[in-house]
């Protein structure tokens, strides 16, 4: 499991850098705020997690503003997509049995091999919902699946 944990997330992370480029490369989408608000809360929700799997503090009144532009959104994909990038290779198999908790979500527990797999899944539907925002906007998305990453990008790995 915990080889195709960590595939996924190089794969959310490559995948993620591609439609922020199709989108920074569209000046209508570049501008379009109900993009920048599903990037906003994609990115939300996945520094979240990957604070909490890391045992960070997430500072949720902070994180939660809106970001003024696509390019300081795209920073902050970038280092959270780094320190993922750092993380991701020297997880271990006992470690995605580790309980994650929090006060945020009251009465609720998952393992950390849980909440790779929901930062991984709850990205890949908010990129399908950009994507086709994209396309209305006249834009063309990204080839995006992971069997595309796999036989073009996939580099096994740390």
């Amino acid at each position: 499991m915990l080889l195709m944990l960590q595939d996924l997330m190089r794969h959310k992370v490559w995948a993620n850098s591609s439609l922020l480029t199709a989108i920074r490369e569209h000046e209508t989408a570049a501008r379009d705020p109900e993009l920048r608000r599903i990037l906003h809360h994609t990115i939300l929700a996945n520094r979240f997690w990957l604070l909490l799997s890391l045992g960070l503090p997430f500072a949720e009144e902070e994180e939660s503003r809106m970001p003024e532009s696509l390019e300081a959104i795209e920073a902050v994909y970038q280092e959270t997509h780094t320190k993922e990038l750092e993380w991701i290779p020297v997880i271990t198999e006992a470690d995605l049995e580790r309980r994650l908790e929090t006060p945020l979500i009251p009465d609720f527990g998952c393992s950390l091999a849980q909440a790779v797999m929901q930062i991984c899944m709850h990205s890949q539907g908010h990129r399908i919902q950009c994507a086709a925002r994209l396309r209305q906007l006249g834009g063309v998305p990204p080839r995006t699946d992971f069997i595309h990453w796999v036989k073009e990008e996939f580099r096994p790995g740390p």
